[in-house]
């Protein structure tokens, strides 16, 4: 009961500050905007993607006849889906591009800034909920709380409480329920935007719940050390100073200093090196439209004498459709290890981050908060592969039917006789059957299990500030 008496004191002591008062109102003014804001972005976001995913899918399922291989290069598009928990923190979606075009012969990348400036790095500067807890929310409490034990220390009315049978821990702890309970206030519109979140999406609860649990675990690493600096600093301006420089140390140096390091020790290639490299490697691969390349010729070599005959026109099917097959391969197989490797360095990056989060748990908070929206790098990364995938089973189908479908002796006459040209296409009804793209992103539980280092890395900072209090001297 004590506890609570020293934590009501407090609280009345903040609420006679009309600066605490009005600081915390503006901050959830604004905290309730971002939440706002975000939802209804991210909710236009959301619907324009998906009316956009299938407006593509129709316009390719209501092709009307054609050559198969005129479709491999009218292609489609994938669109990233937005998850309802996207709202409270859009993590790379806004960097990392959600459109890619799909054609055959070549891989794109998304509609937005290159690989470099879109990978998993911590980002600043947009008004979300995350942003509100991650960034205001703690400077607000360091203004509210700084002074609540050194100031009456100052003042000799810490001595008159301890000499009135309270404990020194009773009283730190009266004093931080009184600062949590503020930063719980300031919490409430960001918690709100998750309750919502999850209450559209019952899916989503049990997400949504741990990511609630990070959010507390971050302010309770606030409320724990203003608690701490507060009791050993020697006067409020030296606790003031201390916690002001951790908040621009922990919150804004080090984010950005290991973002930066990271791109500096695992560098990634611009997008038009790695196209340099990319186009060089396709000429050694082999030129399918040359009949004397030496990949191609022992690919039609083995066909022939697999088939047993001596001509391309006595196989049982149109040879360009097969070359066209083996081109798709070839390229797609150089296209995948290069995004494999990009994908590699972007993750060896991330990782370099997480370790950095044992500096800064404010990495570890952005990260946690990223995998559990599933806007965080490995799901870009994830739907990436899929779209990459959805491609090649696309035109490699449109490759078959080629192949199949359309006579050879129509194929190789179809440019000079109108007649040849229309028996060469293939019937509409063929491009409505082919599987149209989906993207369901990672499930919760992986998203959950993603979050763990971040959570870790918080609760660690936790229990060292704990420990520093619970040893923290008792005041004179």
């Amino acid at each position: 009961m004590r506890v609570q008496r020293i934590a009501g004191a407090q609280l009345r002591l903040f609420v006679r500050s009309r600066l605490a008062v009005v600081a915390l109102l503006l901050l959830l003014l604004l905290s309730a905007i971002a939440a706002l804001t975000g939802a209804g972005q991210a909710a236009r976001i959301a619907s324009a993607r998906a009316t956009a995913q299938g407006a593509a899918d129709a316009a390719f399922a209501n092709q009307p006849d054609r050559h198969p291989h005129r479709m491999v290069h009218y292609g489609s598009y994938a669109l990233r889906p937005l998850g309802p928990l996207a709202a409270f923190e859009p993590g790379v979606d806004a960097f990392a591009g959600s459109l890619i075009y799909l054609e055959g012969h070549r891989q794109n990348a998304t509609t937005a800034a290159a690989a470099r400036e879109s990978s998993g790095l911590i980002r600043f500067g947009q008004l979300t909920p995350a942003f509100v807890l991650r960034v205001l929310v703690p400077l607000l409490l360091v203004f509210v709380g700084f002074a609540m034990i050194v100031a009456e220390r100052q003042s000799g009315l810490l001595t008159l409480q301890l000499s009135h049978g309270a404990s020194w821990r009773q009283l730190l702890a009266g004093k931080a329920l009184a600062l949590a309970a503020v930063a719980g206030v300031a919490a409430l519109p960001a918690l709100a935007a998750l309750g919502v979140s999850a209450a559209r999406a019952p899916a989503e609860a049990g997400v949504a719940l741990v990511m609630a649990v990070a959010v507390l675990l971050w302010l309770g690493l606030w409320v724990l050390g203003i608690t701490l600096v507060s009791a050993r600093a020697r006067s409020a301006q030296s606790a003031l100073l201390a916690l002001v420089l951790a908040w621009a140390v922990l919150v804004v140096l080090v984010p950005r200093a290991a973002a930066g390091v990271a791109a500096l020790v695992h560098p990634l290639p611009t997008k038009a090196e790695t196209d340099l490299v990319i186009h060089a490697e396709l000429r050694s691969l082999g030129d399918s439209h040359n009949p004397d390349d030496p990949h191609f010729a022992a690919f039609k070599a083995a066909l022939l004498k697999r088939h047993g005959v001596a001509r391309l026109e006595d196989l049982p099917f149109n040879y360009r459709g097969a070359l066209s097959a083996e081109g798709e391969r070839l390229t797609s197989g150089l296209f995948a290890r290069h995004a494999a490797e990009a994908a590699a360095t972007q993750m060896q990056q991330h990782r370099l981050l997480a370790v950095a989060a044992v500096i800064s748990p404010a990495i570890g908070f952005a990260q946690a908060g990223m995998a559990g929206a599933a806007t965080d790098l490995a799901s870009q990364l994830a739907f990436l592969e899929a779209a990459e995938a959805h491609r090649y089973r696309l035109v490699q189908s449109l490759n078959r039917l080629h192949t199949f479908e359309v006579r050879a002796a129509d194929d190789a006459a179809r440019n000079r006789d109108p007649i040849a040209e229309r028996q060469s296409r293939v019937s509409a009804g063929f491009w409505a059957e082919q599987k149209p793209f989906a993207f369901a992103g990672p499930t919760a539980a992986n998203r959950m299990t993603a979050m763990l280092p971040g959570l870790g890395v918080m609760a660690l900072w936790g229990l060292g500030l704990l420990w520093l209090l619970r040893r923290s001297p008792v005041a004179p």
